[in-house]
């Protein structure tokens, strides 16, 4: 863990985690989680939420703990700021284009006591859960659960709960503005780069697939 990052001592500048939990729809791990690296990060990289590209995530993860660092960052889907390669890890690179400087953060819970035992008993009643045969204290004391390492998660200091790494600065490419053209097929519009010439026709793709 790096010592030589100072984190936020304030979140008053910061989306609350309310609104986070509010913009993906409930509470759980990972939303806190990605909330305490989103922090992390910014905080390591001096940097503020970007309008454009000016800041690059790039996940090793597609759960819950991307929303709030969209969120957060402003690394988002749709401005093409954030790319997802699903590896299962709970890893997040940024990029900080303006300051050439570029670091890893990762959420490490294993070390906190508490948080281990409230997890060794959630695990126990999950796949009750998934297949939904708990019964109705099962669920509740499931949920009671959630709460409380939701609640340690987000009262511990990041430093505590995140690995911060500096890596090389090499980010991804900015995202590109393709053109619109008509798929000849089915009449919509679609982006070029993503055609497939058939038959000496410019497709889109799902009409590309069915031929």
């Amino acid at each position: 863990m790096c010592s030589d990052h100072t984190f936020l001592d304030s979140k008053q500048s910061l989306p609350s985690f309310d609104e986070i939990v509010a913009f993906h729809g409930h509470s759980c791990l990972g939303l806190a989680s990605g909330y305490q690296m989103a922090i992390a990060a910014m905080t390591a990289l001096d940097v503020s939420r970007p309008e454009d590209e000016e800041l690059v995530a790039v996940a090793e993860t597609d759960s819950c703990s991307i929303d709030a660092i969209q969120v957060v960052t402003g690394c988002t889907a749709g401005k093409g700021n954030l790319i997802i390669h699903d590896f299962g890890k709970h890893g997040v690179s940024f990029y900080a284009r303006d300051k050439k400087k570029a670091v890893r953060v990762m959420i490490n819970l294993e070390h906190i006591a508490s948080h281990k035992e409230i997890s060794k008993e959630m695990r126990e009643l999950r796949p009750k859960i998934s297949s939904e045969t708990a019964t109705p204290k099962e669920e509740e004391r499931f949920y009671s659960l959630m709460n409380q390492a939701v609640a340690t998660i987000l009262s511990a200091r990041p430093e505590d709960i995140v690995t911060i790494q500096e890596i090389a600065y090499d980010p991804p490419k900015k995202a590109q503005i393709f053109q619109s053209i008509t798929c000849e097929s089915c009449g919509e519009s679609v982006a070029d780069a993503k055609t497939r010439v058939i038959d000496g026709k410019r497709l889109c793709i799902p009409c590309a697939d069915k031929r």
